[in-house]
């Protein structure tokens, strides 16, 4: 008689075998994970250099057009007949005609507004120029900014995660006849300053938002007078007065936790890099900052007319 062969049971996955697989998965996970955080990080970090690039060529395409001139740090606002014909504004909005963003600069001067954060844009939360987000000013690795705004702010003020150097930008400060205000005058020209535009800090980064101030880009000051600190848009001030420590001349923070605390200073950069700070040099050039530099070697960096040459540290 002939006898069909019997076939063979499947067996399903013993609970071991289950276990097994299960953490070898975990395994891979969490091998995998770091190396995405890593990847990640570094496409932060080389967007956050191309954006003080950028601005670096602005500063230079600036200067060319304005007789090798730097822009201020600030520009006060002009009168006429007791009428506001130019709107006081700063560094950041100088630079808008040369990072592609000429549309806000030309509705940043409307006649008639003291300054150029109230400027009538349309389609922006406010309706002006406060509220314009833009890209260029946002380092996508900083972690107080969201949507291009400050986790601080109120009112629509858009932020920024970068400052510049007042010690280079608007060291000299004069008296604004029309408003009794102070104004701001660059130190140096691009092809007169005394340190060499490589040996001088020009921008560096600075979080959105900071022990309860921040950055807010289209500000007309910050560290240089009134509510010094508070919202800054430089850094580095040897003569300001500000209700958190006076630590202008200190190097950057990396990554103080929580910047909602005192962690946080105000009057310094912030960086949420790992052990490096993107600075952008008056050459144009960026370079990270360690965080093992000193806050001599930084502030002979920082400032451009001391005549001291770098440290070996630098």
């Amino acid at each position: 008689m002939f006898v069909f062969p019997t076939r063979k049971k499947r067996h399903a996955f013993t609970l071991i075998e289950l276990l097994v697989v299960i953490a070898i998965i975990a395994i891979l996970i969490g091998l995998l994970l770091p190396a995405v955080q890593k990847v990640r990080e570094a496409a932060a970090r080389m967007s956050c250099s191309n954006n003080l690039k950028q601005m670096g060529v602005a500063i230079h395409n600036y200067a060319s057009a304005n007789q090798d001139k730097l822009p201020n740090s600030f520009t006060m606002p002009k009168l006429s007949n007791g009428q506001w014909v130019i709107p006081g504004y700063n560094f950041n909005v100088a630079l808008l005609p040369y990072i592609e963003q000429n549309a806000l600069w030309q509705a940043s001067q409307a006649a008639g507004q003291p300054w150029s954060w109230s400027c009538p844009v349309p389609n922006t939360p406010t309706g002006s120029l406060q509220s314009a987000v833009v890209k260029t000013f946002i380092c996508p690795s900083d972690p107080t900014i969201q949507n291009g705004f400050s986790a601080y702010q109120i009112n629509g003020w858009a932020g920024s995660s970068y400052a510049h150097n007042y010690m280079l930008f608007g060291q000299i400060q004069a008296n604004e006849p029309s408003t009794g205000w102070p104004s701001s005058t660059p130190v140096c020209t691009v092809a007169n300053c005394q340190d060499g535009t490589s040996n001088t800090v020009a921008m560096t980064e600075k979080w959105a938002a900071c022990n309860g101030g921040g950055n807010l880009w289209v500000w007309p000051g910050g560290n240089q007078w009134w509510s010094a600190g508070d919202w800054g848009t430089s850094f580095a001030n040897s003569n300001a007065w500000s209700p958190s420590p006076n630590n202008f001349s200190s190097p950057p923070q990396f990554q103080p936790n929580p910047y909602t605390s005192a962690n946080c200073d105000r009057s310094r950069p912030q960086t949420a890099h790992t052990g490096t700070a993107q600075t952008l040099m008056l050459d144009g050039s960026v370079r990270g900052v360690n965080a093992s530099v000193s806050q001599a070697t930084w502030w002979i960096a920082v400032v451009p007319n001391d005549g001291l040459p770098l440290p070996s540290n630098w």
